[in-house]
């Protein structure tokens, strides 16, 4: 047996990636510019509402995904370094296993593969609390969305609020999502968290915490 295997496990990049379609901003690829459209008048109580582009544009959506991505940051910062360490480990193995009877290689390798195995479930475990985070401060930041979108849906006396990602072309007066925005802002303009920690008892979790204007 020799470190050859453990080498190329230990080697192994975990990347932790957001997955929001709610704060995800992906930018459209360059098209020829299509002609102007002439809308219809607007249609009387019908209005218009896009959730992903209000939180992306929203104080405290942004303050979410800076936060989010700090935190991804930190945790392949992590991985990484442990990473690194366990490359180390394999090299030297590598290097010192013609010196090594059998016996004393298998030992040495089987240990260098149990923290391989170790290395591997932290960085599944760290997914998951990244993931966790992630939906935990979506739905504080979707708790304060709901009254901004009751408040502009009441002032522009909507009759139906219909969901601009379901919708192909709209007359933009009926779009109320800049409105909501701004009723957003007066509301709540950031969050601060920490990285939700699955090993731990959920008593011990820090609350997120709203920060107002």
């Amino acid at each position: 047996m020799t470190s050859k295997f453990l080498f190329a496990a230990a080697s192994g990049v975990v990347a932790i990636a957001m997955s929001s379609t709610a704060l995800a901003q992906t930018a459209p690829a360059a098209a020829p510019a299509a002609p102007a459209i002439t809308h219809g008048a607007p249609i009387a109580g019908v209005c218009i509402f896009s959730s992903q582009r209000a939180v992306g544009s929203s104080a405290v959506g942004k303050a979410v995904d800076a936060r989010l991505k700090t935190i991804i940051a930190q945790v392949n910062a992590e991985l990484t370094g442990e990473r690194t360490t366990l490359d180390n480990e394999a090299k030297a193995l590598d290097a010192k296993k013609a010196t090594l009877d059998q016996g004393a290689l298998e030992q040495q390798a089987a240990g260098l593969q149990v923290k391989a195995n170790a290395w591997q479930r932290k960085g599944q475990l760290r997914q998951k609390e990244v993931e966790a985070t992630e939906q935990k401060a979506l739905s504080r930041v979707y708790q304060e969305l709901d009254p901004a979108i009751k408040q502009v849906y009441q002032q522009r006396t909507c009759g139906i609020l219909v969901d601009r990602e379901s919708v192909l072309l709209a007359n933009p007066a009926m779009d109320i999502t800049d409105a909501v925005v701004v009723a957003l802002d007066a509301r709540i303009k950031t969050l601060t968290f920490d990285r939700e920690r699955l090993d731990q008892p959920a008593a011990g979790a820090q609350a997120l915490t709203p920060t107002k204007k």
